[in-house]
């Protein structure tokens, strides 16, 4: 097994690397002067099975183009096999064409990753609303894995909690709350949404039983903060003591952070998903182990 890094997740790959004790492979790339992207993969790989690691938030055309470069040389230079490890999945969103003629981006990009010889695809708390599981849009195997047990873990071992609970900005996010109110031993909650706009959303109020709690608000993305900042009001409005935001891919536009600190959020943690300030948890271990499971079987 070798570790290709992106240009997006060289230090994510590094740490893929060490937990799997495989070769890190370190990638040349670079930009011609009209802007397209130059590749090339200074190691042997024929007969060996690669994963490469490729995040695809903030500059997803890019990443993704990246992407398609490094797995079809791979099957040029002979790799026996490749593994897509998308930690963020771009388009993922784009799942419906809401208005005629629309790109489904979400199956286009399913399509283009197949097309270039991938093997197997990994991704990371992928956003899934009317597709139910990632493998229904893949014809090759493809696994959807989490981050939040290592956000929960986080939590408990670095805060004092008090009377602690977890709450979904939103029915989608229930399951997140759920997943870690179960590694907590805690309860939790979800709030009602109605979005209004591409960044603006209303969260509906709530009579919540956070009064003199510390709330640990859960999501899987946090892009322009306005699920979360509506959030973050409802259970202050409601006396929470303190509150402590989690998600596991902080794309963070449009100083949603700072926004969100000046809501009345104590705490903001992400993962390495995306590189950010506040990823302070890795989904290394969650990749590694992951594909160590899958090559015994």
């Amino acid at each position: 097994m070798l570790v290709i890094g992106g240009s997006a997740s060289t230090s994510l790959a590094e740490k893929v690397a060490q937990n799997l004790g495989a070769p890190n492979v370190i990638l040349n790339t670079k930009k011609f002067p009209d802007g397209e992207k130059y590749v090339r993969i200074p190691y042997p790989v024929k007969g060996e099975d690669v994963a490469v690691i490729q995040s695809t938030g903030r500059r997803p055309d890019e990443y993704l183009m990246e992407y398609f470069l490094i797995a079809d040389t791979l099957r040029d230079l002979g790799a026996r096999k490749v593994f897509a490890v998308i930690p963020y999945f771009a388009y993922a969103r784009q799942d419906k064409c809401f208005n005629p003629g629309e790109a489904l981006s979400f199956e286009t990009i399913a399509k283009m990753i197949e097309k270039v010889g991938t093997s197997e695809v990994y991704t990371i708390d992928i956003h899934l609303h009317r597709v139910t599981h990632v493998s229904k849009l893949f014809t090759i195997p493809a696994y959807n894995l989490t981050a939040v047990p290592l956000l929960a873990e986080y939590i408990q071992k670095n805060f004092d909690l008090v009377k602690p609970m977890i709450v979904g900005p939103d029915e989608e996010a229930g399951q997140w709350a759920k997943t870690a109110s179960k590694v907590l031993g805690i309860s939790y909650d979800v709030l009602e949404k109605r979005r209004l706009g591409p960044d603006k959303v209303e969260i509906k109020p709530r009579t919540l039983a956070v009064a003199n709690r510390d709330v640990i608000i859960i999501d899987d993305i946090i892009s322009t903060g306005g699920t979360i900042i509506e959030a973050v009001s409802a259970v202050k409005k409601e006396g929470a003591r303190r509150v402590i935001v989690a998600c596991t891919h902080p794309i963070l536009v449009n100083n949603a952070l700072e926004k969100i600190y000046e809501t009345g959020a104590d705490h903001v943690i992400g993962t390495d998903t995306l590189p950010t300030p506040i990823s302070y948890v890795s989904v290394a271990p969650v990749i590694a182990d992951a594909i160590k499971e899958k090559q015994a079987t």
